[in-house]
C-alpha cells in the first residue's frame, strides 16, 4: 500500500435496524447491535473499515479504533458488544461500540505521514456519526487520538467538543493511557482479588505467560513480577519466548519497542516459538496466563492442552463461552472474563472525556499528584475489584448451578443496562 492508494475522502453506508442481519448476518439481539457503518473509498467502492454502535442505553457509544489487515465487520461488531458490557459493569455513563480500519500497522508504522492521512480520512467520514467516541485500540496510539482530537476541532469550530479522539497526549490535555499501563492496572487489581478466592492461589512465587507482550502485556507483566511472580514466557508477532528460570523483564521491556520485537531478546530461553507455532507458548505449563492480543486465541483447538491457574483476559475476547466453560468444569481453570478485567483503559477514557468539557473535574483529578495518575490508578482498582467480589460472590450463591465467571459477569453488566442501574452509579463520571 503506499500514499497513491489513499483516496481523497471516505464515505460511509449506514445500515440500521433489521438491515443490520439481512446485510452483514450479524446476530440482533435485544443488546444490539443499533447500526453497522462502512467506511469506503466513493471512487472504487473498496471497503476501508467499519463502525459498530451496538448499544447507546448508557449514553454515547465509545469503543477504539483498532487497525489490522484482516479486520471485519464481525471482529468490529463482538468487540463493540465487549464495550457495551464492559461499559455498562464499570458502570460508566457510556454505551458500547467500536471502529477497524483495514491496514497494515508495521506498514504504518514505518509511514507516519501516511497513518495521519489515513487516521484523518477516518475521522473525517465519521464526523457526522455523533453517537460514537473514539479511543485508542490495537494498532492506534495516542498521536492518532491527536489526529482525531484535532479534525474534530476543525469541524467544530472549537476545541472541548467531547466528540472523541480520547487518549491523547498528556501535553494536549490528554491522559497516557499506555504509558500509565491502566489496562494493566485492572488486570493487577483482578489478579489481586481472586487471590481472596482462588484457594492456593497467590501471585508471588507464581509463574506467569504473558501472550501479546505490548501495551498492555507488558505493564501487567512488569506488575506481576514487582509483586513477587516470575515471567516464564512472553510474544509478540515476531517471537514467543519460554524460559522456565525466568525472563528479563527490564530487557523484554525494551525489546518490545524495537522494528523486530522480541525476536531481539538475547537473554536465556529454552524454548523459542516462531511462525504458525507462535501460539504454542500459550500450552506451557504455568499459574497465570494472560492473553493480550487478538479475539479467539484459546479455542477448542488448543484448550485441552491449556496448563493454566489462572486466566487474565487482557485482550478483547480472546476466548469464547464454550472454550470457558470447558476449561473452568473440565480443568478448574478460573478465567477472569475481558470486559469486567480489562476495563481500565475504558474507565480513563471516560474521565478524559469528561476533563474536555468539564473544568472543575478536570481540577479533581490532577489534584493529587498534578497529572492525574493516582486518581485513575484508584478509581479502575476499586472498580474492577469490586466488580471481582461481586462475580465470586454470585458464583458461591448459584453454587450447584452451571454457571461460569462469564455467566455472572454478563449478568452483572445486564442488569447495570437498565435504567435504576444507571441511576445507582458508584462512578463519578
Amino acid at each position: 500500500m503506499n500514499n497513491q492508494q489513499l483516496p481523497a475522502k471516505f464515505d460511509i453506508e449506514v445500515v440500521e435496524g433489521s438491515d443490520i442481519q439481512g446485510r452483514f448476518g450479524l446476530p440482533r439481539t435485544e443488546l444490539g447491535p443499533l447500526q453497522v457503518i462502512r467506511v469506503f473509498d466513493p471512487g472504487t467502492d473498496r471497503t476501508w473499515g467499519y463502525v459498530v454502535i451496538d448499544n447507546l442505553v448508557r449514553g454515547p457509544s465509545l469503543g477504539g479504533i483498532r487497525l489490522a489487515p484482516d479486520i471485519t465487520v464481525d471482529e468490529v461488531f463482538v468487540l463493540a458488544r465487549a464495550m457495551t458490557l464492559k461499559n455498562a459493569a464499570a458502570m460508566l455513563p457510556l454505551g458500547g461500540g467500536k471502529s477497524g480500519i483495514v491496514g497494515d500497522p508495521v506498514y504504518y508504522m514505518k509511514n507516519p505521514l501516511e497513518k495521519e492521512q489515513l487516521i484523518t480520512l477516518f475521522a473525517e467520514a465519521l464526523w457526522p456519526v455523533r453517537d460514537y467516541i473514539a479511543g485508542p485500540d490495537m494498532g492506534t496510539d495516542e498521536g492518532d487520538m491527536q489526529f482525531i482530537y484535532d479534525t474534530y476541532t476543525r469541524l467544530q469550530g472549537a476545541p472541548n467538543h467531547g466528540r472523541g479522539g480520547i487518549g491523547r497526549p498528556p501535553e494536549n490535555g490528554g491522559l497516557p493511557l499506555d504509558e500509565w499501563g491502566l489496562t494493566a492496572h485492572g488486570l493487577f487489581a483482578a489478579a489481586r482479588t481472586s487471590e481472596e478466592y482462588e484457594p492456593g492461589f497467590h501471585i508471588e512465587d507464581s509463574t506467569v505467560i504473558v501472550q501479546g507482550y505490548g501495551n498492555v502485556g507488558s505493564h501487567i507483566g512488569r506488575k506481576l513480577h514487582d509483586a513477587g511472580a516470575k515471567i516464564v514466557g512472553a510474544s509478540d508477532i515476531n517471537m514467543g519466548l519460554y524460559n522456565p528460570d525466568g525472563l528479563d523483564v527490564d530487557e523484554l521491556a525494551e525489546v518490545r519497542k524495537g522494528p523486530r520485537g522480541l525476536a531481539n531478546y538475547t537473554g536465556p530461553a529454552a524454548t523459542r516459538f516462531v511462525g504458525e507455532y507462535l501460539d504454542d507458548l500459550m500450552t506451557m505449563e504455568c499459574d497465570i496466563l494472560v492473553p493480550a492480543a487478538r479475539p479467539d486465541v484459546i479455542t477448542g483447538r488448543n484448550a485441552d492442552r491449556i496448563r493454566a491457574r489462572l486466566i487474565l483476559q487482557g485482550a478483547n475476547n480472546p476466548i469464547d463461552r464454550t472454550t470457558e466453560h470447558y476449561l473452568e468444569r473440565s480443568k478448574g481453570i478460573a478465567c477472569l472474563s475481558d470486559f469486567i478485567v480489562n476495563s481500565g483503559g475504558v474507565i480513563a477514557c471516560a474521565v478524559e472525556l469528561k476533563m474536555d468539557t468539564d473544568e472543575e473535574y478536570r481540577e479533581e483529578v490532577l489534584r493529587e499528584d498534578g497529572v492525574g495518575k493516582a486518581y485513575l490508578e484508584k478509581l479502575t482498582y476499586e472498580t474492577v475489584s469490586s466488580n471481582v467480589r461481586e462475580i465470586y460472590g454470585r458464583l458461591a450463591m448459584a453454587k450447584g448451578d452451571d454457571i461460569i465467571w462469564r455467566d455472572a459477569a454478563t449478568d452483572l453488566a445486564i442488569e447495570r443496562l437498565s435504567a435504576a442501574g444507571f441511576e445507582s452509579s458508584a462512578q463519578d463520571i
